[in-house]
């Protein structure tokens, strides 16, 4: 078998972050697989790759202009970009999860906007959403930038911070949801849409943001049939089979499981959380469509 060449895409100093993708080295190398690791901010010739992975691209919410003009220079140098393009632009904006709605998928009830209301209105926010304690974030965002967990009570103190950041973000708001708090987040994860494995995310003490970046703990998970079952729906959904996955659930107060977020762009894949995973997620790249 002739050696091939594969760049994981990642940003240009992962510093404060948590990264496993070293993890799948070894099992690509054994497929006759040269791995290189590339910021997609450096200059670089593409056509020299087989295949692109956009992995650890932590900051591309910074400058997604530039991000998506980097990913069009990779797809069109002859070089196989995966995620795709196409799938990306589709992810890119948290808009997707009102699609995914309409095909039969339970989200998070959300509240969409393009610049923040006044406090009269954000007030009513509460009330609509029939709860004490909502989230905003930008509907473009990572690593729960910009996030912000808002209380009646406390609105009036923030409100002129949301007001600097939300000028021109457009934004999302949705109840906060206690069960983050009391059980955690569930991440499945897929490979050529096939399962692979699950963890829970749990916050730190007085946090509600899940990420490590922000002390979250990361536990492996068995997850329950019903849970799966959303997820293999979640993937059906998509008009296109992504060479990976991530899909984020919570359970609601009626204990049914909504779907926080599906991340089909940079999302970490924690190898580490299961001894065969990275071995899964080699053999997906080893057999997939672009072949």
């Amino acid at each position: 078998m002739n050696k091939r060449y594969l760049a994981f895409l990642s940003m240009d100093n992962l510093e404060g972050f948590v990264s496993d993708d070293e993890l799948a080295i070894a099992p690509l190398q054994a497929r006759e697989w040269e791995v290189h690791t590339v910021s997609w901010r450096q200059s670089c010739d593409w056509s020299r790759y087989d295949l692109v992975v956009i992995r650890t691209t932590w900051d591309y919410q910074n400058n997604v202009n530039a991000f998506l003009e980097v990913l069009s220079q990779i797809q069109t140098s002859g070089a196989v970009l995966q995620n795709n393009l196409n799938v990306v632009k589709w992810n890119i904006e948290k808009t997707y999860l009102q699609e995914l709605e309409k095909k039969g998928n339970s989200i998070v009830q959300t509240i969409w906007g393009e610049s923040l209301p006044s406090i009269k209105i954000f007030q009513d926010y509460f009330r609509h959403l029939q709860c004490d304690e909502l989230i905003i974030k930008p509907v473009v965002s990572a690593n729960a930038d910009f996030t912000y967990r808002v209380r009646r009570e406390n609105l009036k103190t923030l409100y002129p911070q949301l007001q600097v950041e939300y000028e021109n973000r457009p934004f999302m708001i949705q109840p906060f949801m206690p069960n983050i708090l009391s059980e955690g987040e569930y991440s499945l994860f897929y490979f050529n849409g096939e399962y692979s494995h699950a963890i829970l995310k749990t916050p730190k003490k007085h946090d509600f943001r899940v990420q490590e970046e922000h002390g979250g703990l990361i536990t492996s998970v068995q997850p329950e049939s019903v849970l799966k079952r959303n997820g293999e729906k979640v993937l059906q959904s998509l008009t296109e089979l992504p060479l990976y996955a991530r899909v984020d659930f919570v359970r609601n107060s009626g204990a049914h499981f909504e779907i926080m977020e599906v991340e089909l762009i940079e999302p970490a894949l924690y190898f580490r959380t299961d001894a065969a995973s990275a071995e899964r997620f080699a053999a997906a790249v080893d057999e997939g469509s672009w072949k």
